[in-house]
């Protein structure tokens, strides 16, 4: 009888027990849809407990699966990911309204663990406040001084793509991975800038360098990057990108570092020959100190500079490359311009852009269609604002998205085709586009633009007047995209026969 009775009073604790695990449960899904019900955020998919919106993001597509939040929530959106709330902001009128007409509101980096851990809010990509408005004017000012937008650079330029056109040649018309010869021209110019000198193809430490750069730039974008933001700890004890990234990144750093000590050395304090001498004049006589003109400012500064100035322009190349294989039709009519305007003799010149519009308007199309920013990185609202009508709360990460603005339906008439057509009128005259920002707008648009815009047309025009691209004989050039900060074309071979 008493075995019975003890029986029964733990069958009665083990019921009411779960009874009272059932009831909490219940208090906190209840609390827990209170919340995010009376959270005051614009409209999105709704997140589940912990892990938010993990799900509704594809791991193998993001971008689009962030397209397709937009297409049914609006242009600015909300996303929340492991207990952090995200904005999507994308349309041309909202980013408008948000950086150029509330540009002061929204000048400020968002703080994530991937940056604080690469960097810690140094440098010219995620500072904010006095401390970048300060480094970007520096930078402005001072690459300007060296010639972006000037003559002096358009013949480094140039001088460049002779070096860039050998490489090439070399190939002798043989199938070719064209990724290091392009990035080493592109990050030459941005050498020459920063450092005075540039660096042979066959440089293969220069090579690793690049390549240890770029896997800091891109990790933010990555699966890597994105689940140590979310889960910081416990990807600090799991292998991954990050791992390597965060690895190798002392190793840009102390290459950077040699740099620097050696303008140290023998610079002339009378005549500063680039960059990184003209900041070392500015640590001595900046008398102010929130400006944080440092040497380990410096350094992250020429990373960044590599960083969004190298991959960014590469990129675009590698595509231009590839779509010109692709669409052989086009590729003739550009060198049909070219032969027209500048023939075979001399080299091309800026003032040569005005002439050619159907070859501008096809670099136009490669960086619409190739869209190699899908979006800029975070920013966040420094108090409670609006935008499109829908909140945006002081604090809250606002994630700018660029490929609905570059491939918007009402602007284009084919924006999913490669179609140059798109930057033509009728009589085949050049037409620019309010809503063409591969740059992004405003305050915190990219500072190279000017410098890029310049390569772009001066290194595309180079190739396209001593070469005619080609895929290997009897395979098919694919269109496949890498994933990252910039999306890039997944690694290909060509064939560069010269004319």
């Amino acid at each position: 009888m008493v075995s019975y009775i003890s029986s029964l009073l733990n069958l009665t604790w083990k019921v009411d027990m779960q009874g009272v695990l059932i009831f909490l449960c219940i208090i906190l899904l209840l609390k827990y849809l209170s919340d995010v019900r009376h959270k005051n955020l614009p409209p999105g998919p709704f997140p589940l407990p912990i892990i938010g919106n993990m799900l509704d993001i594809s791991f193998t597509d993001p971008v689009g699966s962030f397209r397709k939040v937009c297409e049914k929530y609006g242009d600015v959106s909300a996303l929340h990911f492991g207990g952090q709330d995200c904005i999507l902001l994308s349309g041309y009128k909202s980013f408008k309204e948000a950086f150029v007409e509330q540009g002061d509101t929204f000048s400020d980096r968002a703080a994530y663990p991937v940056n604080d851990r690469l960097s810690k809010g140094l440098g010219l990509l995620y500072s904010s406040g006095h401390k970048w408005r300060h480094q970007r004017r520096f930078a402005l000012s001072t690459l300007k001084n060296f010639g972006v937008g000037k003559k002096t650079l358009e013949n480094s330029i140039l001088q460049e793509s002779h070096y860039l056109r050998e490489a090439l040649h070399s190939q002798q018309g043989c199938p070719f991975d064209p990724h290091h010869v392009l990035n080493n021209a592109v990050a030459n110019i941005i050498c020459s800038l920063v450092f005075g000198h540039r660096f042979e193809y066959d440089d293969h430490y220069f090579h690793q360098i690049l390549q240890y750069s770029d896997d800091a730039f891109q990790l933010p974008a990555t699966n890597s990057g994105r689940f140590y933001n979310w889960f910081p700890t416990i990807m600090d004890w799991l292998p991954g990108k990050h791992q390597t990234a965060f690895a190798n990144l002392p190793k840009v750093k102390n290459f950077i570092q040699e740099e620097i000590q050696r303008h140290k050395q023998d610079r002339n304090r009378d005549d500063p020959r680039d960059y990184i001498d003209c900041y070392l004049e500015e640590i001595e006589t900046c008398k102010d100190s929130q400006a944080e003109f440092t040497e380990e400012n410096l350094m992250w500064c020429v990373v960044d500079l590599f960083g969004a100035g190298t991959e960014t322009t590469t990129n675009t190349l590698k595509w231009a490359l590839l779509y010109m294989a692709k669409y052989p039709r086009v590729q003739e009519k550009v060198q049909a311009e070219i032969d027209q305007v500048i023939g075979q003799t001399r080299l091309p010149s800026m003032e040569d852009r005005a002439l050619m519009p159907y070859t501008y308007a096809v670099i136009h199309e490669i960086q619409r269609f190739a869209n190699i920013i899908p979006f800029t990185p975070p920013r966040v609202a420094n108090k409670d604002t609006t935008v499109a009508g829908r909140p945006i709360p002081k604090g809250v990460m606002v994630l700018p998205l660029l490929i609905p603005i570059l491939h918007d339906r009402n602007e284009y008439s084919t924006p999913d085709e490669f179609n140059p057509g798109h930057f033509l009128d009728e009589n085949g005259k050049f037409v620019k586009r309010e809503n063409f920002i591969p740059f992004s707008i405003g305050k915190r648009a990219c500072p190279g633009e000017q410098l890029a815009r310049m390569e772009l047309f001066l290194f595309f025009t180079s190739l396209m007047q001593h070469f005619t691209f080609h895929a290997p004989v009897g395979q098919t050039l694919g269109l496949e995209q890498t994933m990252g900060i910039t999306l890039g074309p997944r690694p290909y071979r060509i064939r560069a026969v010269p004319h």
